[in-house]
């Protein structure tokens, strides 16, 4: 018989037991595969579920993100008197109106609004607002109503502490505090604070007005909604620590 050329040398004949030992690693290859496949579907499964849990929070951050600053209490039937606090122009003309439906209703006794002492021409608030009230809501309506001076402050924290002293000096006891639904919450927050410091006893309630600069439904589509999110969110977590 003839030697073999190596062309026709197979592997058995190289390595008598190398033929074997392939194929028992093919095997092994093929019955790890299932296994190996398996454990990529379990990681591709689980970033997806990861991601949709991220999109359904993200979705209902932006549907539901914006009613975080909005306070949601039930308010008295009735109250000693409604407290409106300083805003811009048009939320201001809001919480007026929301104020003085109170006392046309009758769910108010009283309605105290927050002003300054005197405008930037050295006329004062008070008896040019008395005026307004009287023009737009009548004399009946305008005799129960009070002015409360907050001259120099820049803060809600320091108009609860000048508009507490008024509280406590018209001896009221049930109180609900009239200011834009983005504010509410800290309002809140901050009057809980500074209040029973003069007086625990006084019952105390924010009333959410509707503010034409913020919507808390789509906050997001809106740039000027979206800018008073994010102040009064930080502003908000400030007033929680």
């Amino acid at each position: 018989m003839g030697e073999l050329s190596p062309a026709t040398l197979s592997l058995r004949d190289l390595w008598p037991g190398g033929y074997t030992l392939a194929y028992t690693l093919l095997n092994i290859s093929e019955r790890d595969a299932p296994s190996r496949r398996s454990y990529w579907n379990k990681r591709s499964y689980w970033k997806l579920g990861l991601a949709g849990i991220f999109v359904a929070l993200a979705l209902s951050f932006l549907r539901w993100g914006g009613y975080l600053l909005v306070a949601r209490n039930p308010l008295p039937a009735r109250v000693d008197a409604a407290v409106v606090l300083q805003g811009s122009m048009a939320g201001e003309r809001a919480r007026i109106a929301t104020a003085m439906t109170m006392l046309q209703r009758d769910s108010a006794e009283r309605v105290a609004f927050s002003v300054p002492k005197e405008s930037y021409w050295g006329e004062e608030i008070a008896p040019i607002a008395r005026n307004y009230i009287e023009r737009n809501y009548g004399a009946d309506l305008a005799s129960r109503v009070d002015f409360c001076e907050t001259s120099g402050v820049s803060s809600t924290e320091q108009e609860a502490e000048a508009l507490s002293a008024c509280i406590q000096e018209h001896r009221w006891k049930t109180v609900v505090l009239v200011t834009s639904n983005y504010h509410s919450r800290r309002t809140g927050l901050i009057w809980r604070k500074t209040l029973p410091k003069r007086d625990p006893s006084i019952q105390l309630s924010v009333d959410s007005v509707a503010d034409p600069d913020y919507q808390p439904r789509g906050w997001w589509r809106q740039r000027a909604y979206a800018t008073t999110w994010l102040m009064e969110s930080a502003k908000l977590v400030w007033a929680l620590l």
